[in-house]
């Protein structure tokens, strides 16, 4: 009996020693979600309407399917993607598909020239006072509540789309170098501080607050017959060139170089990188800046030519483990002190002035996160690890400090690491420790309803990401064939020289 265990415990190990690799397919998908004219655009802390179309804002959507799991990344045109939008869209991609929601990651480029996604969600503020219920629908920019459900729908007709078109594929992973277009926007200055845009040529700067992150992250796919299908592509640079009109803002053109240099029309998914103190702008700069619309060419032109470039010289194969993981963290809300919010209900109360609105916007946002915090006084935050083979993508749904996103690359096992911000939904600016101490301040520290996260929340959500992408086993990146075995040199040149 023990010997014929052995042969059959022998037999089997050979069957399935012999059994093929799980063939991979990749699928890719476009979606409109362009926001009509008159709608809200998003991106302050008052009311702006769009007036004008540029190009298209889409769902872009990559997925991956070796057989046994598939992974999901999808990259929306939008300023923000809310936490009810992601969990609706998981739920009806779950149901329809069978694809797990950990699997699905939904991240939003930033475009402050998109859709009308937020600030304010519909219905947030209906058991406020009358005051702060006045000044989050009518003094704040909203969400609307038909466009969230389109988006919400447009996201799980992409992932279907992409799905059924899926086919056998050969992918390739990459990075290459951008650093001439992104800049980090927080300077330090002669009063010990950090501002956020103390603008070009004020005497009082002394240096960039913090790092950028040139790395263009990229991963190609082609069919059986080298047609490109699509391209994922990871780069840190708020999306704020705003080209004139409703747009996906510098991406467009981003997808433009890709699509022309290649002679495709494949989709190009984008990722948003950790960029929230990282901009186009450069504060250092003696130049003026160019115009709306060629801003967004140069910046969206100079990362899609290096995406091409690493396009061009990557191996492909055949094969890629996929995995995810996912954690959900509750995080406390920082609250406006007694004496703060006395003196925020003061300058409402006071009618907002002509002119410098600054103390009044401020005001408001106080007075309608005091709300928040009675109501919500812990917010939930997801952080996820995508695995596609030898590349990790390690969410966050914060306008996330660049030196976060550095961070989580170097703790990370993986070959390649691609930290994706605000996706699975948002909480605002989350700036690193550093940033709330002494030397620190700015902008993104205001204590805002959007932006109102402890001050450990950073370092948390990257220690997390860390933790989940040590869970999973890397694959190696995949090399060129290689070359056969010496046999001789080249005859025409293994001569010495000849001088007559």
């Amino acid at each position: 009996m023990h010997r014929h265990l052995l042969l059959f415990i022998g037999i089997a190990i050979t069957a399935a020693a012999q059994q093929p690799a799980p063939v991979l397919k990749v699928g890719f998908a476009e979606r409109d979600i362009t926001p009509g004219i008159g709608m809200e655009q998003p991106g302050g802390y008052g009311k702006s309407y769009h007036q004008r179309f540029h190009d298209a804002c889409k769902v872009r959507v990559a997925l991956f399917d070796d057989g046994r799991r598939q992974a999901v990344l999808v990259g929306l045109d939008t300023l923000v993607v809310p936490r009810s939008v992601v969990l609706e869209a998981r739920a009806a991609i779950e149901k329809q598909l069978k694809i797990p929601g950990h699997a699905v990651m939904i991240g939003a480029s930033h475009s402050h020239s998109s859709g009308p996604v937020g600030m304010v969600m519909p219905g947030e503020y209906d058991g406020a006072s009358d005051l702060v219920k006045k000044l989050a629908y009518e003094e704040s920019s909203c969400a609307d509540p038909g466009y969230l459900t389109r988006l919400t729908q447009e996201i799980v007709a992409g992932v279907r789309v992409a799905m059924q078109g899926r086919q056998p594929a050969q992918i390739g992973f990459g990075s290459g170098h951008e650093d001439k277009v992104a800049f980090n926007r927080r300077l330090r200055m002669k009063n010990g501080q950090s501002w956020s845009h103390p603008r070009p040529g004020n005497p009082d700067i002394l240096e960039y607050a913090g790092p950028i992150d040139p790395e263009v992250g990229v991963i190609g796919a082609w069919d059986q017959e080298g047609h490109l299908l699509g391209v994922i592509v990871n780069y840190a640079c708020h999306a704020t060139t705003n080209p004139g009109g409703i747009s996906a803002n510098w991406i467009y053109y981003l997808e433009k170089t890709i699509q022309g240099a290649l002679e495709t029309r494949a989709p190009v998914v984008f990722l948003q990188g950790a960029s929230g103190d990282v901009t186009q702008v450069d504060n250092l700069s003696p130049w003026r800046t160019p115009a709306a619309e060629d801003w967004a060419r140069l910046v969206g032109g100079r990362v899609g030519a290096e995406a091409v470039r690493v396009l061009l010289s990557m191996p492909r194969t055949g094969e890629a483990v996929l995995d995810a993981r996912q954690k959900i963290l509750s995080i406390p809300r920082r609250r406006p002190s007694a004496a703060r919010l006395q003196r925020s209900l003061e300058v409402v109360q006071a009618g907002k002035p002509v002119g410098d609105t600054t103390e009044y916007l401020f005001a408001k946002e106080l007075l309608m996160l005091d709300y928040l915090v009675k109501t919500s006084p812990e917010v939930e935050a997801e952080v996820q690890v995508i695995q596609v083979g030898p590349a990790a993508f390690v969410s966050n749904p914060a306008e996330y400090f660049c030196q976060f996103g550095l961070d989580i690359k170097k703790g990370s096992p993986f070959p390649l690491t691609f930290p994706v911000e605000l996706a699975n939904g948002i909480v605002g600016y989350v700036p690193t420790e550093e940033a709330f101490g002494p030397a620190g301040g700015g902008y993104e520290t205001r204590l805002t309803a959007y932006s109102n996260l402890v001050v450990t929340a950073g370092r948390l959500m990257a220690e997390t990401g860390i933790a989940l992408a040590k869970e999973l086993q890397p694959s190696p990146m995949p090399e060129p064939p290689r070359a056969p075995p010496f046999s001789a040199p080249w005859t025409y040149g293994n001569v010495p020289p000849e001088l007559e």
